[in-house]
């Protein structure tokens, strides 16, 4: 008698634990099929006056990423999504690293090889601002490698898509960390 009632319970146990383990997966894919969009705003790091905005929409080709930067110098400036969401180093190196879960070395947005984070070069006018709009198949907005809860980082100089790790870009010159936007 007493084995029968353990195994009851025990299956009981399991079909309680069956039905709240697919609810939960239920709620985790509404969740992310619900965030398609997700934000950036740039905030100057010490010394600069760089600021700006960036957006990222979920679309059946990727992520589409629009940039709207003001305060550049004219000419190109490394754009790379960063491993941490921390802009509170007033150099913005809190930031980290740019954005690499798979471990490849870095390179330009079109390559094979590259860093998850690496979005190439924003494109400035004679007035400071640069505005692009591009999609990236490698950028995810939900899942185990998405950007949400990262930073976004404009850096003083061209990023020349070669040079290990980094780019050689220079400064960071602006800040950002990318939130759900509704």
């Amino acid at each position: 008698m007493k084995t029968r009632i353990i195994a009851i319970t025990i299956s009981l146990l399991f079909v309680v634990f069956s039905i709240s383990a697919q609810d939960h997966a239920a709620m985790q894919m509404t969740a992310s099929s619900e965030q398609l969009k997700a934000i950036c705003v740039l905030y100057p790091t010490d010394g600069n006056e760089v600021s700006g905005i960036v957006t990222f929409t979920s679309t059946p080709d990727g992520v589409k990423v629009t940039a709207d930067v003001l305060g550049l110098s004219p000419g190109k400036h490394g754009f790379h999504v960063h491993e941490f969401g921390d802009c509170s180093a007033p150099d913005g190196t809190s930031a980290g690293g740019h954005f690499n879960p798979e471990h490849m070395k870095h390179g330009g947005p079109q390559d094979q090889m590259r860093h998850e984070g690496d979005l190439g070069n924003l494109e400035a006018d004679e007035t400071g601002r640069a505005r692009m709009t591009f999609i990236d198949k490698d950028l995810m907005l939900s899942g185990p490698h998405s950007i949400v809860g990262y930073s976004i980082i404009v850096h003083a100089q061209e990023d020349d898509l070669i040079s290990q790790p980094t780019g050689n870009a220079g400064a960071r010159v602006a800040c950002g960390v990318i939130g759900v936007m509704k």
